[in-house]
Parts: structure tokens; sequence; C-alpha cells
């Protein structure tokens, strides 16, 4: 079969030094196919990570991401500002779109679940480099940024308790414990994310039932049944900048917009786990199936029943600490009458904190990884230790955490406070990236025929992934809306909403400018054949296994 390749196309998806300048010397015939089983074996450096994550650790991965303080602590502050429809119909709306995010990855990662796959990888094969370069730093820099984040989260939930011990002291120990998660081996990883997200979901599960009691008329004190009580008075709506129906409206969104945060990078916990997951065509498709069921259960309930027990207008709602005397939770168990819990509840945040940096490191270190092997980053966070773990790219990525200790200074404070504020709307242009890079491997799949060989698909595509895309960028586009109206002009508003988006369009032109690349690949020159055999191979004798009773069953359909 003939095949007329430009020879630094070929050599630069081998890993090499090249131009991207694909259509220099003529049109190719068919796509380059490098017919690797792993991305460093393609890139011909780097090591090779090992499948260490069972079907208990993704379960809970997937999960335990999208449950934090967002639903813990933040959706105190939306239902203060908004009220609790807008609160719970901006959960339930974003977690259509998360879903959506979620099985996109899911259908392009079961297909392809490659030992070293990132979702950058996917970016630079499906659509265009320059896009991949920019997506691939704004994800590490979002994650590294965010263990920074969690560990100063972390010294302020052990500080509720009132210790004498520095908050210095607080952060070294939360930096020290993830960085030994990491560096260890996966499968540490994996096993501390399903015992951390374990003590979550009996948590909220706890708290969403404790609700139900205190909302039917279950209070020790004599507030009686509830009901609905609140969104009658003082209300369900709380108008937002303006009143009547647009304030209504304006309630929602601004609520939707911040529901978003909650969820912002959880689905691509999949994508980067799944070349490191035992049985990946097996295990990533049952957690995806899942994710929005269990989404619905925590985020669903979670945000309804608190609108339930709190009014809006409660003073504590506004409370400017993070623990757990901002949680509506512990204020509406101390409404009810319910003493003691609250301690519970900032053990249970803290564990949330401690499982978000372990995840965001994690994420942070395989970014940096991909990137090596892309040959964007350099080749040495591409190594790995014996246990397969990218060593250089974990302590990368962990060093940025150190930023936290800005946070004992009051000037260092502010410092943190605007790398937070660059990182807060990257996660909106990344589910952009990952919804585009999901129309073109869908089109190239079509155009090649292969579309009914995917291994896991989903139902309405591609009709809700372009819903879905249209509402990130009007979220994308609209999420500082407050500062243009009349008054609320803020000049560090403005740049916390917006300045992430120049700062990815100097990467993504930068890297287009000074590499010459063409502004996509040509849906007939895209490679979605490379890797397919060997994952073919790999996963053809694995298969579901028989649950030996009932209590197996029950344990399979858990996790």
């Amino acid at each position: 079969m003939n095949r007329k390749h430009h020879h630094d196309a070929g050599a630069l998806e081998k890993g090499h030094d090249a131009p991207y300048d694909y259509n220099a010397n003529g049109e190719y015939e068919e796509p380059f196919v490098h017919g690797a089983a792993t991305v460093a074996e393609a890139a011909g450096h780097g090591g090779d990570t090992h499948r260490g994550l069972k079907s208990r650790h993704i379960q809970f991965l997937a999960l335990g991401g999208a449950i934090g303080t967002g639903l813990f602590v933040g959706s105190g502050g939306i239902l203060a500002t908004v009220g609790p429809a807008p609160l719970f119909m901006a959960y339930l709306s974003m977690m259509l779109v998360v879903w959506n995010v979620m099985n996109n990855l899911a259908e392009i990662v079961t297909y392809l679940p490659m030992k070293g796959i990132t979702v950058p990888y996917f970016v630079k094969r499906f659509v265009d480099p320059s896009l991949a370069f920019a997506v691939g730093w704004n994800y590490w820099y979002a994650y590294a940024i965010l263990v920074a984040a969690e560990a100063t989260a972390g010294s302020i939930l052990l500080d509720y308790w009132n210790t004498s011990v520095p908050a210095g002291v607080w952060i070294t120990i939360f930096l020290l414990v993830i960085l030994a998660l990491n560096i260890i081996a996966v499968g540490v990883f994996g096993e501390a994310e399903f015992w951390f997200a374990s003590i979550k979901f009996i948590t909220i599960m706890g708290l969403i039932m404790l609700g139900f009691v205190i909302m039917l008329g279950g209070s020790p004190n004599n507030q009686g049944r509830l009901g609905f009580r609140y969104w009658n008075n003082p209300g369900a709506f709380k108008p937002y900048l303006v009143d009547g129906s647009t304030g209504r409206f304006l309630a929602y969104w601004t609520a939707f917009v911040r529901a978003g945060f909650a969820f912002i990078t959880s689905p691509e916990l999949i994508g980067l786990a799944a070349g490191e997951t035992i049985a990946p065509r097996r295990n990533i498709p049952k957690a995806a199936r899942r994710f929005i069921w269990r989404l619905a259960i925590f985020y669903g309930f979670g945000s309804f029943i608190i609108g339930v027990v709190v009014p809006y207008d409660d003073d504590l709602l506004m409370s400017p600490d993070k623990n757990a005397s901002a949680s509506p939770f512990v204020i509406g168990i101390k409404r009810a009458g319910i003493g003691g819990l609250n301690h519970a509840i900032n053990a249970a945040i803290l564990t949330s904190a401690w499982s978000a940096g372990n995840a965001f490191l994690y994420s942070g270190s395989r970014v940096l990884y991909g990137l090596a092997l892309s040959g964007d980053a350099p080749h040495i966070f591409g190594r790995t230790n014996g246990q397969g773990v990218p060593w250089v790219a974990v302590l990368a990525t962990w060093a940025v955490g150190l930023l936290a200790f800005l946070n004992l200074s009051q000037t260092g404070t502010q410092v943190f406070l605007w790398f937070s504020n660059i990182s807060t709307i990257s996660g909106f242009i990344a589910w952009i990236v990952v919804m585009i890079t999901y129309i073109r491997f869908r089109k190239a799949m079509q155009l090649h025929g292969l579309l009914d060989t995917l291994p896991f698909r989903t139902r309405g595509q591609p009709y809700f992934v372009y819903f879905a895309l249209t509402i990130v960028c009007i979220l994308t586009l609209t999420n500082g809306f407050p500062v243009f109206f009349p008054g609320k002009w803020s000049v560090s508003d403005f740049l916390a909403a917006y300045i992430t988006i120049p700062i990815f369009l100097v990467l993504y032109v930068g890297h287009k400018i000074w590499f010459r690349t063409p502004f996509a690949i040509k849906i007939e020159h895209i490679d979605v054949l490379s890797g397919k055999r060997e994952m073919d191979e790999f996963t053809k004798n694995d298969v579901e296994p028989v649950p030996r009773n009932f209590l197996h069953r029950a344990w399979l359909w858990v996790a």
C-alpha cells in the first residue's frame, strides 16, 4: 500500500525534534501509524507507567474528585447569594455538562487505553499540536496550584480545633503525606484515594439522611416539620443584581457558573488514570456509566437538602471561614438543636481536602509526564522509577505546592490569591478543548468506518456534545458578568474571571507561530489506528468477573 508521508512529521510523532509541518511536501494519502503499545514507546524516550489501579480505585477516584469542599462548604455561599432553587437547579444543570465531558473522555480512552495517555496527548493526535501544548500547560498549572490551595485549606481546617501548632507545620505535614502517597507506587495512591473517598461518601450520605429527618420534623428542638418552609419564607429565589424575572435568571446563571468550580478537572481523572488501570476497557466504562447516578445522589440530594434546612438569609452562611463553621450542613444541624456533629463534619472536610490534594498531585504529574513524552516539556519529566511512577514530574508538581507557605504572611496571601485566580477558569477552557477533541475523534472514526468498533459508546452523540460545548463556551465568556453591572466594576474581579483566557491564547498562538503549525490536522490525516491493535490484544482476554454470591454481586456493583 502506497504511503506518502512527510518525513519530519513522521519523525515528530516518534518523538524527535522536528517542525510540525504536516503539509510542506504535499498531501498525505494515509495518516502516520506508529504501531506502538505505549506513548513512551511511540515517543522513543521516557519510562512506562504501571497498571496498578483496580476497579474500586477507578470508581472512587472518578467520584471522589468531584466531591470536595465545594459541596461541603462552597454551596453555602451560593445559597446565601441566590437562594435554594437556583442552587439546586444549577447543580443539576452542571451535572449534565460534567456527565457529557466524562462520556467524551471515556469513549476515547476506552478505545485507546495506552500507558502514558493524557488529555493533551489526544488533543495533539486528533486536533492540533499547538492546542495540545496550550491545554497541557494550562492543565499542569491548574493542578499544581490546586495542590497548594488544598494544602492551605488543610491548615485552615486543622486550625478549627484551636491547636497550638503553627499553620506552617500543618502545611508541611499535608504536603509530605500527599508526596509519599504519590511517589511510592500508583497502587498506594489508588488505595489512599479509595479510603479518602469512602469517608466522604459515608459522611455525605449520613448528612443527606439526617437532612431529610430534619425536613420531616425529626429535630430535637421545637422547629417542627420544615417541609418547604424556607422556600416560601424568605423564598426559593433571591434575585441577583436586579429585581424581577431577570434577577431570578441571573441568580440561576451565577449559581451555574459557581457550581462549575466544584466539578472542575474531576472528569479528567478518568482519562489520566486509564493508562494505569487494570482491565481498562471494562473498568473505565463502568465508572463512566455510574458517575452521573452517583453525582445525582450526592450533589442532587445534597444541594436540595441544604436549601430545605437552612434559609438563605442565615447570617452564618456568609462566614469568612472555610471550615465546618461555614458549612450549611453544620448550620442546619445547629438550627435543629443537634450538637457535636460539627467536629465530625470538619474532619470529613479535612479528608476531602487531603483527597483532592492527593488527586491533583497525581493528575498534574501525569500531565507533565505526558508533555515530556510529546516533546512539549523537557525529557527529564518523562523518567519513571521501578514502580512506574514518573517521579521527576511528581516532584516538580509537588514543588509548586510549596507556594502554600505564602499564606503564612499577609503580603504573601495576596500573591497566592493572584496565583489561584489565574487558574480558576482553566477548567472551563480545558472542557472546551476536550469536547472539540471528541468531535474530531468521532469524525475521524466515522470517516474510516470505525465508529461501530468503539468498545464504549454513549447515547445522544454528537448532538449532546455540541449542546454542552455551546453552554461551556457561554459560561467561560460570562463567568465574570457581575463586574459589568453599574457600580460593580472591580479590576481584581475582572482579572480573576478572565486573565486565564489571554494566557491560554498566548501559549496557543505563540506555539503556532514558532512551529508554523496548520490551524488543525485534516480529518483524513488523523491517526485513529496507532495502538488499536495492541490494545485489542491486551484486552481480548479480559472478562467480567462472575459474582460468587449476593454479597459479591453487591460489591461488584459498588466497586
